[in-house]
């Protein structure tokens, strides 16, 4: 059963910081907030120094009438356990719960999350205040859940202190058993590596060129994210046993850290920080790069861990510290066009991040909805537009289901071992983001899910078509399990460097693409990466395939194919160097289904030739859109609504064949819809 938020009516609201401000300012900002039709903040995630201002004295009182405040006006309240910003009087007296780099410089206090997740003592003194919050407000009748901690393993996600080495140390023991297993696991044959005493057993530490162990390298990750998942539970374990009523959550999407075990043994459900505007400062390559509607991708795969979630920080206005980070304020109308973005893909509670901007401090540049000076802007001017339109509509989109008959897969093992593994980890977000935008523009809404030890045939077979473009690593049970989905009908697309590593990252000694090569009846018989200074070629495609006028180019790495079943197809050849006319595409039929195999990296243009010869399409025919509006189906008890979302800076005229309303117009739509910049609609079938 998926973890999911559950809610009957829409809510709406925003990250407060009553400790910021005078106390005089509450109540007018806790008016106004109703008079926008919010209903929930967010507390207390940064303010140890308030609960706990000398070690073992505790102090509520300004929270107490905070939320006293709030409940007054009729917000609910989320807690947030203020564990990311451990106190200048802990880490003086206790300097071992620090964070240290790889190199061995210890981050000290004056920023935050500078702590370590296996410090014995730190531990304790989280799991205190956690206790001693959760006796405090427990039965606060504005309180309804907690978020723990603050964005694990955001700012770093690497962690080298003394308490970190033992207890990988410890984890390596647990995994292995014996210094023999860890050895070859590890090849330590190889450079004299090998280990002969536990004691000698580190995370990777400094070395030569930066350049630790691989298959050691992949374990640390491993192990990273087993112990945030273990200092998690200390704090939820607490909030479980003196807060049975509310729920658990956290927020946040970042690197070794498997967000999806995490929710499994500990949330209730998982909740992300939404901030579109990065994908405008660092926009993906390509033509006509998807800007802030890719972030339409990070939520899907947030819907991946809970298919209904909670956006706790909801991007408002213009981002950045004062030493880093330089975001543009939103456009007029984008604010409210991502609002929709994060419900479309599965929201049904949206925090604004913040309230007010805040006047000290790094994040002085990181804009609420309200500016310094406290007066109506045009942020607090869509905000209220938003929340009045959710106050209206909202109990109709709350529980409703995405729809999507594609999914792109990912799995952490490889994006752990691909950070640092050059040959082949660049391949799956070239891949990735290209099938995605093929996707976007056709109108085709599709998924983001990860393969997992769990998953099974039936998480699969729910698909039409899935897009797994490059696991370098690949067991042999998940082989089997694709094998059985394409042979029960389903269409499958893998990339270069498939299969060719088995779980502790080491190569296996068979033809590639290892374990897959019998279903997509190839072996590859060359192969070269493309240098940082190289020109990859271009690839031709068969008669009948891909367009004229469009640039097929194979990126990053190229394998050369060799069909070895005579029901393959070559379906594209290499263009260029000394293996021009090769196989660089393949596709199968096999049992009721399809694989295609592509030898390369793809780019905009070949995923979307491949994409127009699959048995799938866009399953709102009755809706004619430009590429510049993303098209999504929510389903709600069988009563469906499509969501148009306009990113362009220019009106969109959207043709609609189906007698329909506006839910966030004026009625019925007579044929012809024309969304303003960066507007938005919700469309509901009119007899429904």
């Amino acid at each position: 059963m998926s973890k999911s938020f559950r809610t009957d009516a829409f809510m709406l609201g925003v990250c407060y910081y009553p400790e910021h401000w005078e106390e005089t300012l509450w109540e007018d900002d806790f008016r106004r907030m109703r008079e926008m039709d919010m209903s929930v903040i967010r507390v207390g995630e940064f303010a140890w120094t308030i609960f706990e201002p000398v070690e073992g004295e505790f102090r509520f009182d300004l929270f107490e009438r905070a939320l006293d405040a709030a409940h007054r006006h009729g917000l609910q309240v989320i807690m947030g356990t203020p564990t990311a910003t451990p106190p200048a009087w802990l880490t003086e007296k206790y300097p071992e719960v620090l964070n240290v780099s790889q190199k061995g410089v210890t981050y000290r206090h004056g920023m935050r999350r500078h702590y370590n997740y296996n410090s014995p003592i730190y531990r304790d003194l989280c799991e205190r205040i956690t206790r001693k919050m959760a006796e405090r407000f427990a039965n606060h009748p504005a309180v309804i859940g907690w978020q723990l901690d603050n964005e694990f393993n955001c700012e770093t996600s690497v962690f080298y202190s003394d308490a970190d080495h033992a207890a990988f140390r410890e984890w390596a023991k647990a995994k292995y058993e014996t210094l023999d297993r860890l050895n070859k696991a590890w090849g330590t044959v190889v450079w004299s590596q090998t280990y002969t005493n536990w004691s000698q057993v580190y995370l990777p530490r400094a070395t030569v060129n930066d350049s630790p162990n691989p298959h050691h390298a992949l374990d640390e990750k491993r192990f990273i994210s087993d112990s945030v998942i273990s200092f998690a539970k200390v704090q939820a374990d607490v909030l479980r046993e003196l807060c049975p009523n509310h729920w658990v959550t956290t927020n946040g999407l970042f690197g070794h850290l498997d967000s999806h075990q995490l929710t499994d043994e500990l949330l209730d459900f998982f909740s992300y920080d939404s901030y579109p505007l990065f994908a405008v400062a660092y926009p993906d390559g390509g033509d006509n790069p998807l800007l802030d509607r890719r972030w339409s991708s990070s939520l899907s795969a947030i819907r991946s861990i809970s298919p209904l979630f909670c956006i706790m920080e909801q991007q408002s206005g213009p981002g950045g510290w004062v030493n880093r980070m330089k975001l543009p304020a939103p456009k007029p109308g984008q604010m409210r066009l991502w609002t929709y973005q994060s419900i479309l893909h599965g929201a049904d509670m949206i925090l604004y991040f913040r309230w007010r901007t805040a006047t000290m401090g790094t994040e002085i540049y990181w804009h609420g909805i309200n500016d310094y000076h406290n007066q109506d802007n045009r942020r607090v001017a869509e905000a209220t537009r938003v929340g009045h339109e959710l106050a209206a509509v909202g109990q109709q989109l709350t529980g409703a289901s995405f729809l999507a008959e594609a999914a792109i897969i990912r799995d952490y093992e490889n994006e752990w071992d691909g950070e640092f593994d050059h040959w082949q980890g660049p391949l799956s977000g070239q891949s990735g983001n290209a099938w995605f935008k093929a996707f976007q523009f056709r109108h085709i809404p599709v998924d983001i899910i990860y393969m997992r030890r769990k998953t099974t045939l039936a998480d699969l077979a729910k698909y039409k078509v899935l897009v797994y473009p490059h696991a370098a690593i690949m067991s042999d049970d998940t082989a089997a399990l694709l094998e059985a989905y394409v042979a029960g009908g389903g269409t499958l697309i893998l990339g270069s460097r498939t299969g060719f590593k088995d779980e502790t990252g080491q190569c296996r000694m068979m033809p590639f693409p290892g374990p897959v090569a019998s279903l997509c009846g190839i072996t590859v018989e060359d192969f070269t990466v493309i240098a940082d200074s190289g020109t990859p070629p271009d690839i031709a495609f068969a008669e009948g395939y891909g367009q004229e006028d469009a640039k097929y180019t194979a990126l990053l790495f190229n394998e050369i194919l060799r069909p070895e079943d005579p029901s393959v197809e070559t379906v594209a050849v290499y263009d260029g160097d000394y293996y021009a006319g090769k196989p660089a595409m393949t596709r199968r039929p096999y049992g009721q289904g399809e694989v295609w195999y592509y030898g390369a990296a793809f780019n905009d243009a070949a995923a979307d030739a491949v994409l127009e010869k699959l048995p799938i399409a866009t399953p709102a025919d009755w809706i004619d859109a430009p590429r510049q509006v993303e098209l999504g189906l929510r389903d709600k008890n069988g009563e469906l609504l499509a969501f148009l979302l306009n990113y362009g800076s220019t009106p969109a005229t959207v043709a609609v064949h189906k007698e329909v309303v506006n839910l966030l117009g004026d009625g019925p739509v007579d044929g012809k819809l024309v969304l303003e910049p960066y507007g938005v609609a919700i469309l509901k079938l009119a007899d429904n």
